[in-house]
């Protein structure tokens, strides 16, 4: 993996956000959501990005797909930066660059049949054209574990875990290279979790996919993840392999959010650190520069 290109480089992101004007209009107060994030993805791997609720993980994934545009820092995508691009030589880079959201409920048209829906992006990006579109649906249907019949169902007739399956056969429909997962499996049942996330690993698999990884499930996110980030207050504060990072964590709080995955051994769960020892404030000089400890292992300072 460490030989692979880079597919996605992102260096000393930041995405600042007003929460109020003086009369003429100027910035009174600032959230640094995101305050000097550097990272790379490399072609066909995992990149898990988790913390707590608030941490910035999903405006990060947001800046990727150019839902939001960034206040400073540069995103590359194969090479080429994203970050001032119009419209319309962004739309290339949006059939290239696919998403995956959190809610599968409110992420679906209601109004919409299942082949409309994924017929949707291939339209806007004028991929394939009449019953050959319909049969490339089907096939992706059957890849995701749905059938042919439910080409003509609205989303009220599917449960939560159906949809998601729906959502990202949406993603697929265009090839996409990148996939940006905003906490894919958080607002499914437990028993769907583990089904939704192994069916990711074999279309990655299949058809050569990079993926972003957003999550707050801790121990899902090790099982699907190459290499993981950890953030803290916008910033992140560890990267490294997913075995290393869970085995030997160095920042205070990755070693804390790391303590408070549940654990059956009541003992075990006694010795859980508190996050309260390791405390950050948002704003002053965004850290963008990791220090690395060991092979392929960086942490900030601390």
């Amino acid at each position: 993996m460490s030989e692979s290109k880079i597919l996605v480089d992102v260096k000393n992101l930041k995405k600042h956000f007003s929460k109020g004007k003086d009369i003429w209009g100027r910035d009174t107060d600032v959230l640094k959501a995101v305050d000097g994030v550097s990272f790379q993805i490399r072609k066909g791997e995992t990149f898990g990005l988790v913390g707590e609720s608030g941490s910035g993980k999903s405006t990060v994934g947001r800046c990727l797909l150019r839902l939001y545009d960034y206040t400073d820092g540069e995103v590359s995508f194969d090479g080429q930066q994203i970050g001032g691009l119009g419209e319309k030589k962004l739309k290339p880079f949006r059939r290239r660059i696919q998403s995956i959201f959190q809610d599968p409920y409110s992420s679906l048209n209601p109004g919409l049949n299942v082949l409309e829906l994924i017929s949707e992006p291939m339209k806007i990006h004028g991929t394939h054209q009449g019953e050959d579109r319909k049969e490339i649906i089907a096939a992706l249907l059957e890849k995701v574990g749905l059938k042919r019949e439910h080409l003509y169902r609205f989303p009220h007739e599917f449960s939560g875990g159906q949809r998601q399956r729906i959502s990202i056969a949406r993603a697929l429909s265009v090839r996409p290279e990148f996939v940006v997962c905003d906490e894919p499996i958080s607002a499914l049942d437990v028993s769907v979790q583990a089904q939704v996330v192994n069916m990711l690993e074999d279309l990655q698999a299949e058809f050569g996919l990079t993926y972003l990884f957003i999550a707050h499930d801790l121990s899902m996110v090790r099982h699907i993840s190459d290499r993981i980030g950890v953030m803290y207050a916008g910033r992140l504060v560890e990267v490294a392999e997913s075995d290393e990072l869970y085995e030997n964590p160095q920042h205070p709080y990755t070693q804390a959010l790391l303590s408070s995955i549940l654990e059956p051994d009541p003992k075990k769960a006694g010795q859980r650190l508190s996050q309260n020892g390791y405390t950050a404030k948002r704003g002053g000089e965004g850290n963008s520069e990791l220090r690395e400890v060991s092979p392929g292992h960086f942490v900030a300072d601390f």
